[in-house]
């Protein structure tokens, strides 16, 4: 019996496509993710509270990796959902030394080359011992209510309902841009 659950899993995982693996659910969170807050990339405060009555997006960025042209779809994103949609770039050198600069030198790089208005915080560690109070919400079932994934790389995505529920967690191969998401909104 435990062969067959095994070779179950495994099929499943052949039949969805590669990278578009997306985690979702409805359970409501342990911890209020309103009462968070966190820097921004220019220094002010950000009261999470600031953002009810909208979705949240929120994205562990790098300015040098194979992921990075995502910030061309996040920003698209940003300007056909901004009224219902908020997104949070959390730049983060957690991988493979792809985000070395200063936060300075990353605001500078996103708006420069991707045109990025949309909120960027600063720069922080986003998986392990060491992640900013936001991640440790996001990856900490205990807080969150259901999800225990850590990003695995640059431009994770998670999604928070308008409510302050994380309802999904989504690959760096899922594109800003795809129905997984959209469909969300």
């Amino acid at each position: 019996m435990k062969n067959i659950s095994i070779i179950f899993i495994s099929l499943l995982f052949l039949l969805k496509p590669a990278g578009v693996f997306a985690q979702t659910s409805n359970t409501s969170p342990a911890a209020d993710f309103y009462k968070l807050s966190f820097m921004s990339i220019s220094g002010e405060k950000i009261d999470f509270s600031s953002l009810k009555g909208k979705k949240v997006l929120i994205v562990n960025t790098a300015s040098k990796c194979g992921y990075t042209p995502q910030f061309s779809e996040l920003e698209e994103l940003n300007k056909k959902y901004g009224n219902k949609l908020i997104i949070l770039g959390f730049p983060s050198n957690d991988f493979m030394n792809q985000d070395p600069g200063s936060n300075e030198e990353i605001l500078s790089f996103c708006k420069e080359n991707y045109g990025v208005t949309f909120t960027m915080m600063e720069k922080s560690s986003v998986k392990g011992k060491d992640r900013n109070p936001v991640y440790l919400w996001l990856t900490e079932k205990s807080l969150n209510g259901w999800n225990e994934t850590q990003p695995g790389w640059n431009f994770n995505k998670y999604l928070i309902d308008e409510s302050g529920n994380l309802i999904a967690h989504f690959s760096s191969k899922v594109k800003p841009l795809s129905e997984d998401i959209i469909s969300k909104l």
